[in-house]
Protein backbone atom coordinates (compact mmCIF):
# COMPACT_ATOMS: atom_id res chain seq x y z
CA UNK A 1 0.00 0.00 0.00
CA UNK A 2 1.32 3.82 -0.74
CA UNK A 3 1.43 6.47 1.52
CA UNK A 4 -0.40 9.71 0.81
CA UNK A 5 2.15 11.53 -0.37
CA UNK A 6 2.95 14.75 1.74
CA UNK A 7 2.00 16.91 -0.97
CA UNK A 8 -1.86 15.67 -1.23
CA UNK A 9 -1.91 16.46 2.46
CA UNK A 10 -0.79 19.65 2.31
CA UNK A 11 -3.18 20.29 -0.50
CA UNK A 12 -6.23 18.74 1.24
CA UNK A 13 -5.47 21.29 4.51
CA UNK A 14 -5.02 23.81 2.36
CA UNK A 15 -8.31 23.76 0.53
CA UNK A 16 -11.16 22.81 3.70
CA UNK A 17 -11.75 25.41 6.25
CA UNK A 18 -10.78 24.31 9.93
CA UNK A 19 -13.06 27.14 11.42
CA UNK A 20 -16.52 25.52 9.24
CA UNK A 21 -15.30 21.83 10.89
CA UNK A 22 -14.88 22.62 14.17
CA UNK A 23 -17.50 25.27 14.35
CA UNK A 24 -20.19 22.68 12.89
CA UNK A 25 -18.99 20.60 16.62
CA UNK A 26 -18.39 22.66 18.72
CA UNK A 27 -19.47 26.24 19.22
CA UNK A 28 -16.84 28.86 19.11
CA UNK A 29 -17.14 32.53 19.48
CA UNK A 30 -14.88 35.06 17.35
CA UNK A 31 -11.88 36.57 19.19
CA UNK A 32 -9.72 39.17 17.52
CA UNK A 33 -8.49 36.87 14.08
CA UNK A 34 -8.58 33.38 15.76
CA UNK A 35 -11.50 31.84 17.71
CA UNK A 36 -12.03 30.33 20.94
CA UNK A 37 -13.78 27.72 22.73
CA UNK A 38 -14.46 25.65 25.56
CA UNK A 39 -12.03 22.95 24.76
CA UNK A 40 -13.88 19.71 23.64
CA UNK A 41 -11.57 17.13 24.86
CA UNK A 42 -11.43 18.29 28.24
CA UNK A 43 -13.34 19.44 31.13
CA UNK A 44 -13.06 23.11 31.62
CA UNK A 45 -15.06 26.55 33.10
CA UNK A 46 -13.26 29.33 30.79
CA UNK A 47 -12.32 28.78 27.20
CA UNK A 48 -9.27 27.62 26.16
CA UNK A 49 -9.73 26.42 23.41
CA UNK A 50 -7.97 28.09 20.38
CA UNK A 51 -8.95 27.82 16.85
CA UNK A 52 -6.45 29.96 14.11
CA UNK A 53 -8.07 30.22 10.72
CA UNK A 54 -5.13 31.54 9.26
CA UNK A 55 -2.84 28.64 10.51
CA UNK A 56 -5.71 26.24 10.02
CA UNK A 57 -4.73 24.66 13.11
CA UNK A 58 -6.01 24.32 16.79
CA UNK A 59 -4.55 24.32 20.52
CA UNK A 60 -5.73 24.09 23.80
CA UNK A 61 -3.88 25.86 26.35
CA UNK A 62 -5.67 23.68 28.95
CA UNK A 63 -4.38 19.89 28.09
CA UNK A 64 -2.60 20.59 25.38
CA UNK A 65 -4.84 19.49 22.53
CA UNK A 66 -3.67 20.57 19.18
CA UNK A 67 -3.47 19.97 15.29
CA UNK A 68 -5.08 19.77 11.96
CA UNK A 69 -8.63 19.15 10.61
CA UNK A 70 -7.76 15.87 10.02
CA UNK A 71 -6.63 14.92 13.81
CA UNK A 72 -9.37 16.57 14.74
CA UNK A 73 -11.92 14.52 12.69
CA UNK A 74 -9.70 11.65 14.12
CA UNK A 75 -10.01 12.74 17.72
CA UNK A 76 -13.77 13.88 17.77
CA UNK A 77 -15.55 11.93 15.08
CA UNK A 78 -13.21 9.03 16.23
CA UNK A 79 -12.47 8.19 12.85
CA UNK A 80 -9.21 6.47 11.64
CA UNK A 81 -6.56 8.67 9.14
CA UNK A 82 -8.20 7.25 5.93
CA UNK A 83 -11.64 7.94 6.93
CA UNK A 84 -10.83 11.41 8.59
CA UNK A 85 -8.88 12.34 5.36
CA UNK A 86 -11.75 10.79 2.85
CA UNK A 87 -14.00 13.15 4.89
CA UNK A 88 -12.41 16.25 4.04
CA UNK A 89 -11.14 14.77 0.31
CA UNK A 90 -15.16 14.63 0.05
CA UNK A 91 -15.99 18.28 1.35
CA UNK A 92 -13.17 19.44 -0.24
CA UNK A 93 -13.37 17.87 -3.93
CA UNK A 94 -10.29 16.22 -3.98
CA UNK A 95 -9.77 12.67 -5.52
CA UNK A 96 -7.33 10.39 -3.47
CA UNK A 97 -4.92 8.81 -5.08
CA UNK A 98 -5.86 5.30 -6.00
CA UNK A 99 -2.90 3.63 -4.57
CA UNK A 100 -3.25 5.30 -0.90
CA UNK A 101 -7.09 5.27 -0.47
CA UNK A 102 -6.88 1.90 2.40
CA UNK A 103 -4.81 1.74 5.09
CA UNK A 104 -3.40 -1.37 6.36
CA UNK A 105 -5.94 -1.98 8.81
CA UNK A 106 -8.90 -1.21 6.11
CA UNK A 107 -6.90 -3.21 3.72
CA UNK A 108 -7.73 -6.36 5.88
CA UNK A 109 -11.47 -5.45 6.62
CA UNK A 110 -12.26 -5.01 3.01
CA UNK A 111 -13.37 -8.24 2.25
CA UNK A 112 -15.16 -8.38 5.46
CA UNK A 113 -17.52 -4.87 4.28
CA UNK A 114 -17.33 -6.18 0.95
CA UNK A 115 -19.53 -9.60 2.22
CA UNK A 116 -21.60 -7.55 4.34
CA UNK A 117 -22.37 -5.28 1.68
CA UNK A 118 -22.99 -8.54 -0.21
CA UNK A 119 -25.59 -10.06 2.04
CA UNK A 120 -27.75 -6.65 2.23
CA UNK A 121 -28.16 -7.22 -1.63
CA UNK A 122 -29.35 -10.59 -1.37
CA UNK A 123 -31.61 -9.63 1.52
CA UNK A 124 -33.09 -6.83 -0.39
CA UNK A 125 -33.47 -9.35 -3.59
CA UNK A 126 -35.25 -11.67 -1.15
CA UNK A 127 -37.72 -9.24 0.15
CA UNK A 128 -38.88 -8.14 -3.81
CA UNK A 129 -39.41 -11.30 -4.41
CA UNK A 130 -40.94 -12.09 -0.62
CA UNK A 131 -44.93 -11.23 -0.78
CA UNK A 132 -45.09 -12.11 2.79
CA UNK A 133 -42.14 -9.92 4.15
CA UNK A 134 -43.77 -7.29 1.26
CA UNK A 135 -47.24 -7.43 2.82
CA UNK A 136 -45.43 -7.33 6.73
CA UNK A 137 -43.88 -3.90 5.68
CA UNK A 138 -46.62 -2.38 4.14
CA UNK A 139 -48.99 -3.78 7.27
CA UNK A 140 -46.83 -1.83 9.16
CA UNK A 141 -46.59 1.17 6.62
CA UNK A 142 -43.72 1.12 5.72
CA UNK A 143 -43.35 2.47 2.06
CA UNK A 144 -40.71 1.66 -1.05
CA UNK A 145 -39.15 5.35 -0.08
CA UNK A 146 -37.93 4.48 3.51
CA UNK A 147 -37.44 0.63 2.25
CA UNK A 148 -34.45 1.99 -0.17
CA UNK A 149 -33.21 4.89 2.29
CA UNK A 150 -32.64 2.04 5.50
CA UNK A 151 -31.84 -0.67 2.85
CA UNK A 152 -34.18 -3.24 4.35
CA UNK A 153 -34.31 -6.67 3.43
CA UNK A 154 -35.60 -9.92 4.45
CA UNK A 155 -33.64 -13.45 5.56
CA UNK A 156 -35.59 -16.41 3.58
CA UNK A 157 -36.53 -19.39 5.99
CA UNK A 158 -34.57 -22.00 6.13
CA UNK A 159 -31.06 -22.59 7.23
CA UNK A 160 -29.10 -21.90 3.80
CA UNK A 161 -30.35 -19.46 2.03
CA UNK A 162 -27.05 -16.92 2.91
CA UNK A 163 -24.98 -19.95 3.20
CA UNK A 164 -25.78 -20.97 -0.42
CA UNK A 165 -25.73 -17.87 -2.24
CA UNK A 166 -22.48 -16.25 -0.68
CA UNK A 167 -21.26 -18.73 0.69
CA UNK A 168 -20.12 -21.14 -2.62
CA UNK A 169 -16.35 -21.62 -0.95
CA UNK A 170 -13.94 -21.88 1.85
CA UNK A 171 -12.87 -18.66 1.88
CA UNK A 172 -16.21 -16.94 1.45
CA UNK A 173 -17.89 -19.30 4.15
CA UNK A 174 -14.89 -17.63 6.45
CA UNK A 175 -15.85 -14.27 5.29
CA UNK A 176 -19.81 -15.00 6.33
CA UNK A 177 -18.62 -16.32 9.84
CA UNK A 178 -16.80 -13.68 10.59
CA UNK A 179 -19.00 -10.91 9.81
CA UNK A 180 -21.63 -12.32 12.18
CA UNK A 181 -23.46 -13.90 9.79
CA UNK A 182 -23.69 -17.54 10.18
CA UNK A 183 -24.17 -19.87 13.12
CA UNK A 184 -22.60 -23.40 14.13
CA UNK A 185 -25.29 -26.17 16.19
CA UNK A 186 -23.57 -28.18 19.00
CA UNK A 187 -23.25 -31.08 16.89
CA UNK A 188 -21.14 -28.65 14.42
CA UNK A 189 -23.40 -27.71 11.58
CA UNK A 190 -23.27 -23.80 10.24
CA UNK A 191 -26.47 -22.17 9.26
CA UNK A 192 -27.40 -18.63 8.50
CA UNK A 193 -28.00 -16.80 11.75
CA UNK A 194 -30.88 -14.71 10.45
CA UNK A 195 -33.45 -16.67 9.05
CA UNK A 196 -37.49 -16.09 8.57
CA UNK A 197 -36.75 -11.85 9.48
CA UNK A 198 -37.27 -8.63 8.28
CA UNK A 199 -32.98 -7.46 7.56
CA UNK A 200 -32.27 -3.65 8.91
CA UNK A 201 -28.52 -3.39 7.75
CA UNK A 202 -26.82 -1.20 10.17
CA UNK A 203 -23.59 1.52 8.89
CA UNK A 204 -20.99 3.38 9.72
CA UNK A 205 -19.96 6.31 9.61
CA UNK A 206 -19.07 6.01 6.07
CA UNK A 207 -22.57 4.45 5.50
CA UNK A 208 -20.79 1.32 4.95
CA UNK A 209 -22.86 -1.97 6.30
CA UNK A 210 -21.37 -3.11 9.33
CA UNK A 211 -23.99 -5.60 10.58
CA UNK A 212 -27.79 -6.44 11.45
CA UNK A 213 -30.38 -6.34 12.89
CA UNK A 214 -33.12 -9.05 12.60
CA UNK A 215 -37.09 -8.47 13.06
CA UNK A 216 -39.25 -11.50 12.88
CA UNK A 217 -43.01 -11.10 11.23
CA UNK A 218 -44.76 -12.77 13.54
CA UNK A 219 -44.66 -12.74 17.55
CA UNK A 220 -44.00 -16.09 18.31
CA UNK A 221 -41.40 -16.70 15.95
CA UNK A 222 -38.04 -16.18 18.64
CA UNK A 223 -36.69 -13.02 20.12
CA UNK A 224 -38.51 -10.25 18.62
CA UNK A 225 -35.32 -8.06 17.81
CA UNK A 226 -31.86 -10.64 16.72
CA UNK A 227 -28.69 -8.36 16.14
CA UNK A 228 -25.46 -9.53 14.64
CA UNK A 229 -22.57 -10.51 17.40
CA UNK A 230 -19.96 -8.68 17.80
CA UNK A 231 -17.64 -9.11 15.50
CA UNK A 232 -14.22 -7.10 14.18
CA UNK A 233 -16.31 -4.25 12.46
CA UNK A 234 -19.14 -3.90 14.90
CA UNK A 235 -19.53 -3.03 18.61
CA UNK A 236 -23.30 -2.69 19.33
CA UNK A 237 -22.09 -0.39 22.25
CA UNK A 238 -20.59 2.54 20.00
CA UNK A 239 -23.12 2.46 17.18
CA UNK A 240 -26.58 4.00 16.75
CA UNK A 241 -28.89 2.67 14.22
CA UNK A 242 -30.52 5.38 11.99
CA UNK A 243 -26.90 7.85 12.70
CA UNK A 244 -25.89 7.50 8.98
CA UNK A 245 -29.50 8.55 7.02
CA UNK A 246 -29.66 11.15 9.89
CA UNK A 247 -26.32 12.68 8.54
CA UNK A 248 -27.39 12.55 5.33
CA UNK A 249 -30.49 14.61 5.90
CA UNK A 250 -29.21 17.23 7.84
CA UNK A 251 -25.93 19.43 6.70
CA UNK A 252 -25.64 20.26 10.65
CA UNK A 253 -28.22 18.24 12.84
CA UNK A 254 -30.70 20.13 15.24
CA UNK A 255 -31.29 16.93 17.90
CA UNK A 256 -31.15 13.58 17.94
CA UNK A 257 -34.15 11.80 19.10
CA UNK A 258 -33.06 8.38 21.04
CA UNK A 259 -35.55 5.27 20.30
CA UNK A 260 -35.84 2.14 21.09
CA UNK A 261 -36.02 0.17 17.77
CA UNK A 262 -35.20 -0.48 14.75
CA UNK A 263 -39.12 0.44 13.47
CA UNK A 264 -39.62 3.24 15.48
CA UNK A 265 -36.93 5.06 13.56
CA UNK A 266 -37.88 4.18 10.19
CA UNK A 267 -41.07 5.38 10.91
CA UNK A 268 -40.10 8.71 12.42
CA UNK A 269 -38.40 9.53 9.39
CA UNK A 270 -40.82 8.55 6.94
CA UNK A 271 -43.18 11.02 8.89
CA UNK A 272 -40.75 14.02 8.79
CA UNK A 273 -39.17 13.27 12.04
CA UNK A 274 -35.59 12.77 10.49
CA UNK A 275 -33.25 12.71 13.60
CA UNK A 276 -34.48 9.31 15.49
CA UNK A 277 -31.30 7.07 16.11
CA UNK A 278 -31.61 3.65 17.63
CA UNK A 279 -29.34 1.93 20.55
CA UNK A 280 -28.76 -1.37 19.07
CA UNK A 281 -30.81 -3.76 21.41
CA UNK A 282 -28.29 -2.63 24.89
CA UNK A 283 -28.62 0.43 27.00
CA UNK A 284 -27.21 3.96 26.62
CA UNK A 285 -23.50 3.16 27.11
CA UNK A 286 -21.43 5.82 27.84
CA UNK A 287 -19.68 5.58 24.41
CA UNK A 288 -23.47 6.05 23.01
CA UNK A 289 -24.02 8.93 25.21
CA UNK A 290 -20.41 10.56 23.62
CA UNK A 291 -21.67 9.78 20.10
CA UNK A 292 -24.95 11.58 20.64
CA UNK A 293 -23.61 14.93 22.00
CA UNK A 294 -21.12 15.02 19.03
CA UNK A 295 -23.32 14.90 17.04
CA UNK A 296 -26.00 17.20 18.26
CA UNK A 297 -25.89 19.78 21.76
CA UNK A 298 -29.36 18.61 22.23
CA UNK A 299 -30.54 14.79 22.84
CA UNK A 300 -34.38 13.71 23.72
CA UNK A 301 -34.71 10.00 25.01
CA UNK A 302 -37.87 8.60 24.25
CA UNK A 303 -38.44 5.37 26.08
CA UNK A 304 -41.72 3.10 26.85
CA UNK A 305 -43.46 4.77 30.78
CA UNK A 306 -43.35 1.18 31.76
CA UNK A 307 -40.79 -0.32 34.58
CA UNK A 308 -38.36 -1.12 31.85
CA UNK A 309 -38.47 1.94 29.92
CA UNK A 310 -37.51 3.63 33.13
CA UNK A 311 -35.07 1.01 33.78
CA UNK A 312 -33.36 2.14 30.33
CA UNK A 313 -33.83 5.69 31.02
CA UNK A 314 -31.93 6.13 34.27
CA UNK A 315 -28.98 4.80 32.74
CA UNK A 316 -29.26 6.77 30.19
CA UNK A 317 -28.47 9.31 32.49
CA UNK A 318 -25.96 7.41 34.24
CA UNK A 319 -24.17 8.01 31.17
CA UNK A 320 -24.83 11.00 30.44
CA UNK A 321 -24.42 13.32 33.70
CA UNK A 322 -20.39 12.96 33.33
CA UNK A 323 -21.02 14.18 29.54
CA UNK A 324 -23.17 17.25 30.28
CA UNK A 325 -20.86 19.99 29.33
CA UNK A 326 -22.21 23.80 29.29
CA UNK A 327 -24.38 23.81 26.34
CA UNK A 328 -25.87 20.64 26.40
CA UNK A 329 -28.95 19.63 26.91
CA UNK A 330 -30.45 16.42 27.69
CA UNK A 331 -34.93 15.56 28.00
CA UNK A 332 -36.89 12.75 28.84
CA UNK A 333 -39.79 11.58 27.08
CA UNK A 334 -41.65 8.82 28.59
CA UNK A 335 -44.75 7.37 26.35
CA UNK A 336 -47.96 5.77 27.59
CA UNK A 337 -47.75 2.24 28.39
CA UNK A 338 -48.08 -0.19 25.36
CA UNK A 339 -47.59 2.65 22.71
CA UNK A 340 -44.18 3.42 20.81
CA UNK A 341 -42.72 5.76 18.77
CA UNK A 342 -43.93 4.44 15.57
CA UNK A 343 -47.41 4.01 16.76
CA UNK A 344 -47.83 7.10 18.31
CA UNK A 345 -46.35 9.04 14.85
CA UNK A 346 -48.77 6.96 13.13
CA UNK A 347 -52.13 8.04 15.10
CA UNK A 348 -51.13 10.88 16.18
CA UNK A 349 -49.24 12.42 13.50
CA UNK A 350 -45.70 14.27 12.91
CA UNK A 351 -47.46 17.32 14.79
CA UNK A 352 -48.55 15.13 17.62
CA UNK A 353 -45.29 13.54 18.04
CA UNK A 354 -43.37 16.74 17.74
CA UNK A 355 -46.06 18.49 21.15
CA UNK A 356 -45.12 15.36 23.02
CA UNK A 357 -41.49 16.02 22.12
CA UNK A 358 -41.94 19.96 23.25
CA UNK A 359 -43.18 18.58 26.52
CA UNK A 360 -40.18 16.25 27.45
CA UNK A 361 -38.61 16.85 30.93
CA UNK A 362 -35.90 18.00 31.23
CA UNK A 363 -32.84 15.88 32.45
CA UNK A 364 -32.98 18.09 35.93
CA UNK A 365 -36.16 17.81 36.52
CA UNK A 366 -36.06 14.00 35.82
CA UNK A 367 -33.02 13.99 37.69
CA UNK A 368 -34.24 14.88 40.65
CA UNK A 369 -37.57 13.41 40.44
CA UNK A 370 -36.48 9.70 40.14
CA UNK A 371 -33.85 10.67 43.44
CA UNK A 372 -36.06 11.96 45.62
CA UNK A 373 -38.90 8.79 44.74
CA UNK A 374 -38.13 7.30 47.80
CA UNK A 375 -37.25 10.22 49.71
CA UNK A 376 -39.33 11.98 52.68
CA UNK A 377 -38.35 15.34 51.31
CA UNK A 378 -40.26 17.24 54.19
CA UNK A 379 -37.83 15.49 57.00
CA UNK A 380 -34.31 16.50 57.73
CA UNK A 381 -33.28 12.92 57.30
CA UNK A 382 -35.12 13.01 53.90
CA UNK A 383 -32.99 15.80 53.11
CA UNK A 384 -29.88 14.39 54.16
CA UNK A 385 -30.80 11.18 52.33
CA UNK A 386 -31.46 13.28 49.15
CA UNK A 387 -28.09 15.24 49.27
CA UNK A 388 -25.96 12.06 50.03
CA UNK A 389 -27.86 10.41 46.55
CA UNK A 390 -27.11 13.23 44.40
CA UNK A 391 -23.81 13.96 45.59
CA UNK A 392 -21.98 11.27 43.45
CA UNK A 393 -23.66 12.43 40.69
CA UNK A 394 -22.76 15.81 40.85
CA UNK A 395 -18.93 15.19 41.56
CA UNK A 396 -18.94 13.40 38.36
CA UNK A 397 -20.49 16.28 36.35
CA UNK A 398 -18.14 18.70 34.49
CA UNK A 399 -17.56 21.79 35.91
CA UNK A 400 -19.46 24.68 34.48
CA UNK A 401 -22.62 26.64 35.09
CA UNK A 402 -24.68 23.38 34.49
CA UNK A 403 -23.01 21.82 37.57
CA UNK A 404 -23.15 24.72 39.36
CA UNK A 405 -27.10 25.16 38.96
CA UNK A 406 -27.31 21.53 39.97
CA UNK A 407 -25.94 22.11 43.48
CA UNK A 408 -27.66 24.88 43.63
CA UNK A 409 -31.17 23.44 43.28
CA UNK A 410 -30.08 20.74 45.67
CA UNK A 411 -29.43 23.52 48.19
CA UNK A 412 -32.75 24.78 47.35
CA UNK A 413 -34.77 21.33 48.00
CA UNK A 414 -32.36 20.09 51.02
CA UNK A 415 -30.68 23.23 52.34
CA UNK A 416 -27.89 21.30 52.43
CA UNK A 417 -24.82 23.54 50.90
CA UNK A 418 -22.98 21.88 47.98
CA UNK A 419 -20.47 24.68 47.08
CA UNK A 420 -17.10 22.90 46.40
CA UNK A 421 -14.26 22.88 48.83
CA UNK A 422 -10.96 24.77 47.96
CA UNK A 423 -9.34 22.23 46.04
CA UNK A 424 -12.28 21.63 43.89
CA UNK A 425 -12.60 24.99 42.63
CA UNK A 426 -11.08 25.73 39.08
CA UNK A 427 -7.79 27.27 38.87
CA UNK A 428 -8.00 30.69 37.12
CA UNK A 429 -8.58 30.59 33.66
CA UNK A 430 -5.95 29.89 31.38
CA UNK A 431 -5.27 32.74 28.62
CA UNK A 432 -2.33 32.42 25.88
CA UNK A 433 0.51 33.49 26.98
CA UNK A 434 2.29 36.84 26.47
CA UNK A 435 4.22 36.80 22.99
CA UNK A 436 8.07 36.19 24.41
CA UNK A 437 10.13 39.10 23.38
CA UNK A 438 11.77 38.06 20.08
CA UNK A 439 15.13 37.68 18.50
CA UNK A 440 15.78 38.21 15.37
CA UNK A 441 15.54 34.00 14.55
CA UNK A 442 12.35 33.80 16.69
CA UNK A 443 10.77 36.70 15.00
CA UNK A 444 11.70 35.19 11.09
CA UNK A 445 10.50 31.81 12.37
CA UNK A 446 7.13 33.24 13.64
CA UNK A 447 6.66 34.63 10.45
CA UNK A 448 7.65 31.65 8.99
CA UNK A 449 4.57 29.84 10.90
CA UNK A 450 2.48 32.54 9.99
CA UNK A 451 3.13 32.07 6.20
CA UNK A 452 4.97 29.51 4.93
CA UNK A 453 5.49 30.06 1.19
CA UNK A 454 7.62 33.55 2.50
CA UNK A 455 10.21 30.59 2.60
CA UNK A 456 9.70 30.37 -1.42
CA UNK A 457 11.94 33.73 -1.39
CA UNK A 458 15.27 32.38 -0.73
CA UNK A 459 17.15 29.48 -1.68
CA UNK A 460 19.45 27.39 -0.53
CA UNK A 461 22.47 27.12 0.38
CA UNK A 462 21.82 29.84 3.32
CA UNK A 463 24.47 31.92 3.94
CA UNK A 464 23.22 32.44 7.48
CA UNK A 465 23.02 28.83 8.84
CA UNK A 466 26.53 28.97 9.84
CA UNK A 467 25.24 31.56 12.86
CA UNK A 468 26.61 30.25 15.60
CA UNK A 469 22.98 31.45 17.45
CA UNK A 470 20.11 29.76 19.28
CA UNK A 471 17.68 28.60 16.21
CA UNK A 472 19.62 29.00 13.68
CA UNK A 473 19.42 25.13 13.22
CA UNK A 474 15.22 25.00 13.37
CA UNK A 475 15.25 27.71 11.08
CA UNK A 476 17.65 25.66 8.16
CA UNK A 477 15.03 22.65 8.83
CA UNK A 478 11.64 24.89 8.85
CA UNK A 479 12.99 26.37 5.38
CA UNK A 480 14.17 22.82 4.26
CA UNK A 481 10.69 21.65 4.80
CA UNK A 482 8.91 24.29 3.13
CA UNK A 483 11.26 23.50 -0.17
CA UNK A 484 10.07 19.76 -0.12
CA UNK A 485 6.49 20.64 0.44
CA UNK A 486 5.50 24.12 -0.99
CA UNK A 487 1.73 24.12 0.04
CA UNK A 488 2.81 23.15 3.59
CA UNK A 489 0.79 25.08 5.90
CA UNK A 490 1.39 26.00 9.82
CA UNK A 491 -0.23 23.11 11.20
CA UNK A 492 1.20 21.04 8.64
CA UNK A 493 4.69 22.43 10.08
CA UNK A 494 3.93 21.35 13.00
CA UNK A 495 2.88 18.09 12.59
CA UNK A 496 6.17 17.24 11.01
CA UNK A 497 8.32 18.69 14.38
CA UNK A 498 5.43 16.88 16.51
CA UNK A 499 8.01 14.84 18.80
CA UNK A 500 10.82 16.74 18.65
CA UNK A 501 12.65 18.58 20.90
CA UNK A 502 12.00 21.86 19.28
CA UNK A 503 8.04 21.02 19.03
CA UNK A 504 6.92 23.35 22.21
CA UNK A 505 8.73 26.20 21.17
CA UNK A 506 7.07 26.20 17.57
CA UNK A 507 3.63 25.73 19.14
CA UNK A 508 4.60 28.82 21.16
CA UNK A 509 5.40 30.96 17.89
CA UNK A 510 2.99 29.31 16.39
CA UNK A 511 -0.10 31.16 18.64
CA UNK A 512 1.53 35.00 18.29
CA UNK A 513 -0.82 37.42 16.99
CA UNK A 514 1.50 40.00 14.37
CA UNK A 515 0.38 42.70 13.15
CA UNK A 516 0.16 44.12 9.38
CA UNK A 517 -0.87 42.07 6.22
CA UNK A 518 1.11 40.12 3.81
CA UNK A 519 2.55 42.31 1.92
CA UNK A 520 4.31 43.66 5.22
CA UNK A 521 5.13 40.27 6.66
CA UNK A 522 6.86 39.73 3.23
CA UNK A 523 9.10 42.83 3.46
CA UNK A 524 10.28 41.68 7.11
CA UNK A 525 11.16 38.38 6.49
CA UNK A 526 13.18 39.92 3.54
CA UNK A 527 15.17 42.20 6.11
CA UNK A 528 15.42 39.85 8.50
CA UNK A 529 16.93 37.56 6.65
CA UNK A 530 19.18 40.15 4.97
CA UNK A 531 20.28 41.09 8.58
CA UNK A 532 20.64 37.40 9.54
CA UNK A 533 23.29 37.20 6.27
CA UNK A 534 24.92 40.28 7.18
CA UNK A 535 25.26 38.96 11.21
CA UNK A 536 26.99 35.48 9.30
CA UNK A 537 29.23 37.65 7.16
CA UNK A 538 30.95 39.81 10.05
CA UNK A 539 30.76 36.46 11.91
CA UNK A 540 32.73 34.76 9.60
CA UNK A 541 35.15 37.98 9.14
CA UNK A 542 35.68 37.67 12.83
CA UNK A 543 37.08 33.73 12.39
CA UNK A 544 39.44 34.59 9.79
CA UNK A 545 41.02 37.78 11.12
CA UNK A 546 41.59 35.66 14.36
CA UNK A 547 43.01 33.20 12.52
CA UNK A 548 45.19 35.40 10.49
CA UNK A 549 46.34 36.29 14.02
CA UNK A 550 47.17 33.59 15.97
CA UNK A 551 48.22 31.29 12.70
CA UNK A 552 47.99 33.18 9.49
CA UNK A 553 45.79 32.23 6.46
CA UNK A 554 45.80 29.76 3.76
CA UNK A 555 45.61 31.43 0.73
CA UNK A 556 41.76 30.24 -0.10
CA UNK A 557 40.97 31.56 3.07
CA UNK A 558 43.18 34.96 2.41
CA UNK A 559 40.87 35.15 -0.97
CA UNK A 560 37.70 34.67 1.22
CA UNK A 561 38.52 37.45 3.25
CA UNK A 562 39.33 39.74 0.72
CA UNK A 563 36.11 38.83 -0.85
CA UNK A 564 34.19 39.55 2.40
CA UNK A 565 35.84 42.80 2.65
CA UNK A 566 34.74 44.17 -0.44
CA UNK A 567 31.75 46.57 0.57
CA UNK A 568 28.49 45.21 0.10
Amino acid sequence: MAKLPDSFIDNLLSRVDLVEIIGARVPLKKQGKDYSARCPFHDERSPSFTVSPSKQFYYCFGCGAKGTAISFLMNYDRLGFMDAVEDLAKRAGVEIPKDARHGKDEEGFRDLYAALEASGQFFRKQLAASNKAREYLAKRGIDAGSIERFGIGYAPEGFNGLIDALGTDERRRALLDKTGMLSKSENGRVYDKFRGRVMFPIHDRRGRIIAFGGRVLEKDDGPKYLNSPETPLFHKGRELYGLWQVKQAHSRIPRLIVVEGYMDVVSLFQHGIREAVATLGTATTPDHAELLFRNSADVIFCFDGDKAGRAAAWKAVESIVPRMRDGRQAFFLFLPEGEDPDTIVKSEGAAGFEARLQDAMTLSDYFFEELGKDVRIATLEGKARLAEKVKPYLEKMPDGAFRDLMRERLTAMTGVSQTPAAAERPAAPRSAPLAPKRSLVRATVTLLLLQPKLALSVSPPYPFATLELPGIPLLVRLLDVIHDRPDILAAGLLEVFDGDPDHGALQKLAMAELPGDAEIWAREFEDAIGQLNRQARQQRLAELRQRMAQSGLSMQETEELRELLKPA
